[in-house]
């Protein structure tokens, strides 16, 4: 299996130079079906997602408590529709779902303000100083969003393996470099890469079952697996509570054994 993927600013080609990467690549081209997958897999309306991923607005004020949520479930979610492999993703923050996964290439599209004004003057119809501002909204907004989600700043151009400029090359030339870097032996699965795919998604959906459960939604644990051997550290108040974090882990598909490391808070927390 071999992912793609394509983060890029609001009106730089991005979703055509994805399309056309996945054609090139015989790949699945994905973007909206991680969030029809983390709806339907855990309960959340799809509105919610669309909501915290696409809406302007301070939306940070409503949510905040539930960002933790939508993370964790949009990592499970995006690891599910990972699993058949061959897929180039263009969608939020997609560089940061698959952590320390090498056979994933990480994309940037940017293009000069110049550019981006010139390309809403054409869909949106909008004036040059009204194009200027409704894309500095747009970044403003973005920026924000995926800090507050992921603590990053999306534009870091060290998060990604390769950045391109569509004000300097076309979307054609870009989706060749693309398609010619994915095919590239540094982006091939290996079987320790495969290995670290099959250990994230099980940590995700672990941590995606304990979020959605009502027992243990609001408890804050270290997850990791190893081959299906999934470990769970950390501080627990109720030591009763150690029992449902096992038992719903241990219903997790792909978890084989489990073993906890958790302890009590330090006395001082506990008697105030």
């Amino acid at each position: 299996m071999a992912i793609v993927t394509i983060s890029h600013a609001a009106f730089t080609g991005g979703s055509a130079i994805a399309d056309q990467v996945a054609a090139a690549l015989n790949y699945r081209s994905v973007n909206r079906e991680v969030l029809i997958e983390a709806s339907q897999r855990y309960g959340i309306p799809e509105a919610k997602f669309e909501e915290v991923l696409e809406t302007q607005g301070h939306w940070w004020e409503r949510w905040l408590e539930s960002l933790r949520l939508y993370r964790i479930t949009l990592q499970a979610a995006m690891c599910e529709v990972a699993q058949a492999g061959d897929l180039v993703y263009h969608g939020r923050a997609g560089q940061e779902l698959f952590p320390g996964i090498r056979h994933v290439l990480k994309v940037l599209i940017v293009a000069s303000m110049d550019y981006r004004i010139e390309q809403v003057k054409a869909q949106r119809g909008l004036g040059g100083e009204s194009a200027r501002q409704f894309l500095k909204d747009l970044d403003r907004v973005r920026g924000r969003r995926l800090r507050a989600l992921f603590n990053i700043d999306w534009q870091d151009p060290t998060g990604y393996d390769l950045i391109l400029n569509t004000s300097r090359i076309t979307a054609e030339m870009a989706a060749y470099l693309i398609a010619e870097a994915a095919r590239r032996p540094e982006y091939r699965p290996t079987p320790e890469s495969e290995k670290a795919f099959q250990d994230l998604t099980v940590a995700a959906r672990v941590q995606a079952a304990l979020i959605t459960s009502p027992k243990t939604r609001n408890v804050i644990l270290n997850v990791t697996s190893d081959s299906g051997r999934v470990n769970i550290s950390g501080i627990l108040a109720d030591p009763d509570l150690e029992k449902e974090i096992v038992r719903i882990t241990r219903a997790v598909p792909g978890v084989k054994d489990v073993t906890t490391d958790i302890e009590p808070p330090p006395i001082e927390y506990m008697h105030p």
